[in-house]
């Protein structure tokens, strides 16, 4: 029997996959999902990743069954394994959708590509997002992504089913190996939880979004908590899009702190693909400088004690601290936390993206590889076309947390610490030490340097480098590649004009999903 295998990877859901409704209506489809060894052996994968995907996958496989199927699931190389499926069943074509991932990805579906060409079996490819393959100019790039956005979602015509020789469920994944760090408190996979998170934000929760998503405090629930189900495909962003766009519909005129927040929801979700965007068009900025006159910046200073106090939350700064134990528990952080994190990293500790990025990766629930890299970089200094953005630790706490809820509630030790001394508690002299029951240097760490002295000195080295003729040159080759031109707003039913921006070297941009 003539059938297509519609190979899954970051698009776990039936609604709007543009994949399965192309195989399906050229007859009976194969679902199949491979867990790759190599994939889980990467320096980005953590346990709470591959659990995450897990549940997703059950839930897809019920909802398989319920209509006469099931997912099919192989472990090994990619190759290895469709090659053993079309030995034993040879398949017409094999579908998937466009994946903008990682290095391990990117090679993998270079090589089978290659093994597709060899056999003379076709491979189609489509967008997942609005992300363009090949694009040969920003300047469509806007344009494209309000195109696919605006299309109708794709819908499924009457699915029929070939099974695979070997009926393998999702039941007999197991994690690999070494495989490690899955949170306590993260949150579960599954398109149902996605699409409950999806209306519970619609329709009540941004109401908060404008004002509340920047503060670690309100953020959990004034962010739309969409972002793991976006970067693993339990939930279409053009769904997402035209349900956001709805809502704005169905808004009545006096609603507008409730419109306020959509339509901020609106400009991420626009800039969630723009960023997606640089990674398609660019796969080596996940391993090297954007712009190349930057190399060499920090990479030969690199602190190891730096790095273990960043990852072990001991680099005395409370804020920084509390934030590194709530992603830990909780595999979440708002936008501008993590913002913080790099610049904290960057420059007082200035560490070298890459590592911190490596850990960042596995820390995050909702890592997208897209957004992840180019942000790393953004914040680091290294795309040569953004502003340098340094966020003090200490202000932070002061705009965010002033009372100290928050650093209190993730490091216990703060919760002896007078209010007095909340934002710099190394320098409580030792009369109060004693009267708290706590010793700077042990019960409280002390800054690893001078934040102030540390700072400055970073920032003269970048913009000592940033001043060279010969960086200054490599500039405009970025802005052409990779710099927004977004002229107007993501939805066409405003119609206030905006200044073309073709330099985002002043937009502050966010993804506090």
């Amino acid at each position: 029997m003539t059938y297509r295998v519609v190979w899954l990877k970051r698009d776990l859901r039936l609604h709007d996959h543009a994949a399965l409704t192309h195989a399906a209506t050229q007859g009976p489809v194969l679902c199949l999902y491979i867990v790759e060894p190599g994939l889980w052996a990467q320096p980005d994968a953590a346990l709470q990743h591959f659990e995450f995907v897990r549940e997703s996958l059950n839930e897809l496989h019920e909802e398989l069954q319920a209509v006469g199927g099931s997912l099919q699931v192989r472990e090994g190389p990619a190759v290895q394994v469709l090659a053993a499926l079309h030995a034993q069943a040879p398949f017409a074509e094999l579908v998937s959708h466009e994946e903008t991932g990682n290095a391990f990805t990117y090679e993998r579906d270079l090589q089978v590509g290659a093994w597709c060409r060899s056999i003379g079996l076709p491979w189609t490819e489509l967008p997942q997002f609005g992300v363009v393959r090949r694009l040969k100019s920003r300047n469509t790039w806007q344009a494209r992504w309000e195109s696919h956005m605006a299309a109708p979602q794709a819908v499924l015509p009457e699915l029929y089913f070939v099974h695979a020789p070997e009926n393998v469920g999702p039941e007999v994944m197991t994690p690999p190996p070494g495989l490690q760090h899955n949170p306590t408190q993260r949150q579960h996979g599954g398109r149902r939880l996605a699409l409950e998170t999806l209306h519970s934000f619609l329709d009540a929760r941004a109401l908060s979004y404008r004002g509340g998503i920047s503060s670690p405090l309100s953020s959990p629930t004034a962010c739309s908590r969409l972002s793991a189900y976006l970067a693993y495909g339990c939930i279409s962003l053009r769904e997402v899009v035209q349900a956001t766009r709805a809502a704005l519909d169905a808004l009545p005129p006096q609603a507008g702190r409730h419109r306020a927040g959509l339509v901020d929801f609106m400009s991420r979700l626009y800039w969630h693909c723009h960023f997606i965007q640089k990674l398609e068009s660019e796969p080596e900025i996940e391993w090297r400088n954007m712009h190349r006159g930057y190399d060499g910046l920090r990479e030969d200073d690199w602190n190891d004690a730096h790095f273990a106090a960043l990852t072990s939350a001991r680099t005395g700064w409370p804020m920084v601290d509390a934030c590194v134990v709530m992603l830990h528990e909780t595999g979440w952080l708002n936008f501008r936390m993590r913002a913080m994190l790099v610049s904290v990293a960057a420059y007082p500790l200035w560490l070298d993206w890459r590592p911190v990025g490596h850990w960042l990766a596995t820390q995050f629930l909702d890592y997208e590889p897209g957004i992840h890299w180019s942000q790393l970089q953004m914040q680091s200094g290294t795309t040569g076309i953004n502003t340098t953005r340094v966020y003090n630790p200490i202000k932070q706490a002061q705009d965010h947390d002033p009372k100290g809820i928050f650093v209190r509630r993730w490091l216990p030790h703060m919760r002896r610490v007078p209010d007095t001394w909340l934002f710099e508690p190394w320098l409580m002299p030792p009369e109060v030490q004693r009267h708290c029951g706590l010793t700077v240097g042990v019960d409280i760490p002390e800054p690893l340097v001078d934040l102030a002295e540390a700072t400055h000195t970073a920032k003269a080295a970048l913009h000592a480098r940033r001043a060279e003729p010969g960086v200054k040159a490599g500039k405009k080759a970025v802005i052409d590649k990779h710099a927004s031109r977004k002229t107007i707003a993501p939805n066409p039913r405003n119609t206030r004009k905006k200044s073309p921006n073709t330099n985002v070297s002043s937009t502050q941009l966010g993804f506090d999903f």
